[in-house]
């Protein structure tokens, strides 16, 4: 090492720097495999090298004096996408943005997006949010943002060239498989305050709606549940329906809490990572709500945009037998990403574990399949552009430890009129007795012997 020029062993000595706290925890976990050899460490400080080579001559030769900050950040962020779709740097400004997003108020147009093949592709968009009132779909790649190609942008770019003003407007092009134009879009921006509850009853059965699984998630839960029994003068209802379709996920201690509002023992979700830091169970026990819950008949819908804390809560509930599943697959994000703090620098976000169901069922790339598969009436003009194969259809995703992946789509559709909506009718029916299926209720024993084997 003493033959490397200063400015890669300053290089090196900064990337042990930046990264000691996860070295150090590596050291406590179990070691895997050998210790790199003596020719893998060289290789490893002439990459370094090579790093510093080519960051030098762009700082000399390219066209126009780059900036050296955004240059390293580029670098960093570059090294991160790599790994897997939901790893990536966070810029001070983007890392503002997330607390705000899990606070559960931002600004904005209300969408969960992600980057594929260099476009904004949208995940879902929120409930009654300037996006879905627009008409945005899930699986709409944002091509164009006020006249800038979103092609050669970062997602962090993208995100905060939709962010704005409120009451200030913004023009999109959006391109739909199976359209054959572009689609324009004039959307005006605005607080998206984000109920992360709401419930209503149709037809005298009560819909909790948990549409993200922000920091208002639980407490949301709670005060529904009590107001439900309140206006039954303290009688539980026939039975409830949790809607978590098209929830594209949020904290995994909001999924714990929740599922534990349904749970008085037992495991919910089981994390592990590579350090011991990163591997969890999270555990359910007794206390007044899920004492109040204990004989009310649960139904949870599920589709294809039910993602990560929906799928811990969809896979905890079915495994235990708690609630019975109706929809379509889930979308299958099954990877845990902790946001670590680099100070002023901003933060990175990091695929650390996967997480599993209490059977020990991988979701990861597969999704959690519903005990009762319900498909909607999708108008002709959305056919064939409903549905997603989900995370198994992402560029870079993490193996799931399974033995399969999805490989077909499964939908996104849900009716805006109720009457339409054939999983929330299908879910109703059974809870008023005008429909019946086997598992409903479910049993726990045999519900835990067949998640077991993989049925």
């Amino acid at each position: 090492m003493a033959s490397l020029p200063r400015r890669v062993i300053a290089l090196s000595l900064a990337f042990v720097w930046a990264f000691s706290p996860i070295a150090a925890s590596a050291q406590d976990a179990q070691t895997e495999g050998t210790a790199r050899s003596q020719a893998d460490e060289q290789e490893l400080y002439r990459q370094l090298e090579l790093f510093g080579l080519v960051f030098d001559r762009i700082r000399a030769e390219y066209v126009e004096a780059p900036d050296d900050i955004e240059l390293i950040r580029a670098a960093i962020d570059g090294m991160l996408t790599s790994l897997d779709p939901h790893s990536a740097y966070l810029s001070p400004e983007s890392f503002a943005d997330v607390q705000e997003d899990t606070s559960g108020t931002f600004g904005g147009l209300g969408i969960e997006v992600t980057m594929e093949d260099g476009l904004v592709k949208v995940v879902t968009p929120y409930d009654d949010s300037p996006a879905s009132r627009a008409g945005i779909l899930a699986n709409d790649l944002i091509v164009e943002i006020d006249g800038k190609q979103v092609m050669g942008m970062t997602l962090d770019e993208a995100v905060e060239l939709m962010r704005g003003e409120v009451g200030t407007d913004i023009n999109i092009l959006v391109s739909r498989e199976g359209a054959d134009d572009l689609i324009e879009m004039t959307l005006t921006r605005d607080i998206i305050e984000v109920a992360a509850v709401r419930w209503s009853n149709e037809r005298d059965v009560p819909i909790i709606r948990l549409s993200r699984f922000s920091g208002q998630a639980y407490s949301g839960l709670e005060d529904a549940v009590r107001e439900i029994f309140a206006e039954n003068d303290g009688n539980p209802p026939k039975g409830i329906i949790l809607d978590l379709r098209n929830n594209p996920g949020g904290l995994v201690d909001q999924a714990h809490f929740v599922s534990d509002a349904f749970l008085s023992q037992g495991s919910i979700v089981l994390t592990r990572g590579r350090i011991d830091s990163q591997s969890a169970r999270y555990d359910a026990r007794p206390d007044d709500l899920d004492a109040m819950l204990e004989d009310v008949p649960v139904i949870v819908l599920i589709n294809g945009g039910s993602a990560s804390a929906a799928e811990i809560v969809a896979g905890a509930l079915q495994d235990h037998g708690r609630a019975t599943l109706v929809g379509t697959r889930s979308f299958g994000k099954g990877s845990v990403q902790s946001i670590i703090p680099l100070g002023v620098d901003g933060a990175m976000r990091l695929t650390t574990a996967r997480y599993y169901t209490p059977n020990n069922r991988s979701i990861q790339a597969l999704g959690i399949r519903p005990d009762i598969e319900i498909f909607q009436d999708v108008p002709e003009e959305f056919q064939g552009h409903d549905e997603i194969i989900g995370e198994a259809g992402l560029a870079g995703h993490i193996d799931g430890e399974a033995e399969e992946e999805a490989t077909v789509g499964s939908s996104v559709y849900v009716p805006v009129d109720r009457a339409e909506d054939n999983q929330l009718q299908y879910a109703i029916d059974l809870i008023l007795g005008e429909e019946t299926n086997e598992k409903f209720p479910p049993n726990p024993e045999v519900t835990f012997a067949q998640t077991q084997a993989g049925d």
